[in-house]
């Protein structure tokens, strides 16, 4: 099973109101139609991945502001605009994500991406790590008694596709959970901002990206935000989206550098399975030893906590947190979902 994928960058103007984001999502729907038919005499493009922020940036400083202003129910028309446009070419969109409000969790507002094919919407992901303290968007560790899986991966005929959203990728557990739920392509939907990009010294993009993939033994592909510091003040977005195959190798990169651009390259979901199956070195999915690592049953951020965080209290948790890890020679202290600050 071999066939390309697209990592597509965007450079839109930030977003005031929800009623612009249609304008996006066509422009994204224009872009999948030109790179499916544009490469189409030289790969055959059935994967296409888009940035973090993509339809629009948290840019109020409140969670009833976004509320207000920004957010949307998912799925929706936009979602059925990125259907219609799948099914038509027998493709599949990570979109970009969206501020989601759900009527379930009243007062919250999620960063989320949705794997949308010619059925229609297939998974829906929202950040775990939000990226604090900028990000107001509540993580599904947050909620108590939260029933949807956190990390959803879809079998598909281009294998088994599984996501998560920029910061996350700087927790290797969260990576690690998503290749062990059966992710064969791991996707990042990004907005990585200088001077963390793609160029060194501080090239962390390309790193974890290319080290989330050899010790997952997995395809990564990662679509990262390519808007100018106009259109997405305070920060630079330097671009940069890349396909990476499972041995880390780059198989093809945006040059560092705003606007819209697309890279694409080969998947071989048939040769990743083979040598997941042969090799007996460097296998690092199997060679994982869990038991050893207590450090993963303890928290900093308990569960609920998120919506009240401040810097004292956060400065809190890292102590404690600290001193939680040193007693990993000993007894380890575990703080179940229910231990609230």
């Amino acid at each position: 099973m071999r066939y390309y994928a697209a990592a597509c960058q965007t450079d839109f103007p930030a977003a005031r109101d929800r009623s612009e984001i249609g304008d996006r999502v066509r422009r994204m729907c224009a872009t999948i139609e030109r790179t499916i038919v544009g490469y189409e005499p030289f790969f055959d493009v059935r994967l296409l991945v888009f940035p973090e922020f993509a339809h629009t940036p948290p840019v109020y400083d409140t969670v009833a502001k976004l509320r207000d202003k920004l957010a949307v129910e998912l799925p929706n028309e936009h979602t059925d605009a990125y259907a219609r446009v799948a099914a038509r070419y027998g493709c599949f969109v990570q979109t970009g994500t969206f501020l989601e409000m759900d009527r379930n969790h009243p007062g919250h507002v999620f960063n989320t991406t949705l794997l949308v094919g010619p059925k229609g919407v297939l998974t829906k992901y929202r950040k775990v790590n939000p990226w604090i303290p900028w990000e107001l968007h509540t993580s599904p560790h947050d909620l108590p008694g939260y029933a949807e899986n956190p990390f959803p991966v879809a079998d598909t005929e281009l294998g088994r596709l599984g996501v998560a959203i920029c910061y996350d990728w700087l927790f290797p557990e969260t990576i690690r959970q998503i290749a062990c739920n059966g992710a064969e392509v791991l996707i990042r939907v990004s907005a990585y901002m200088d001077p963390w990009g793609a160029t060194p010294p501080m090239d962390w993009w390309t790193l974890v990206n290319r080290t989330r993939a050899l010790e997952n033994m997995a395809y990564v592909v990662a679509a990262n935000q390519g808007a100018s510091m106009t259109h997405y003040p305070p920060f630079s977005w330097p671009g940069g989206s890349m396909v990476v195959d499972f041995d880390g190798r780059i198989l093809a990169q945006a040059d560092p550098g705003p606007g819209e651009k697309v890279v694409v390259a080969p998947i071989d979901v048939g040769a990743l399975r083979t040598e997941r199956t042969r090799r007996r070195g460097h296998a690092m999915p199997g060679h994982y030893r869990a038991e050893v690592h207590p450090y993963a049953a303890q928290t900093c951020l308990p569960a609920g906590g998120h919506q009240t965080l401040t810097p004292k209290r956060i400065e809190a948790r890292i102590r404690r947190g600290r001193k939680n890890a040193s007693r990993i020679g000993g007894t380890p202290r575990i703080h179940s979902v229910e231990n609230h600050e």
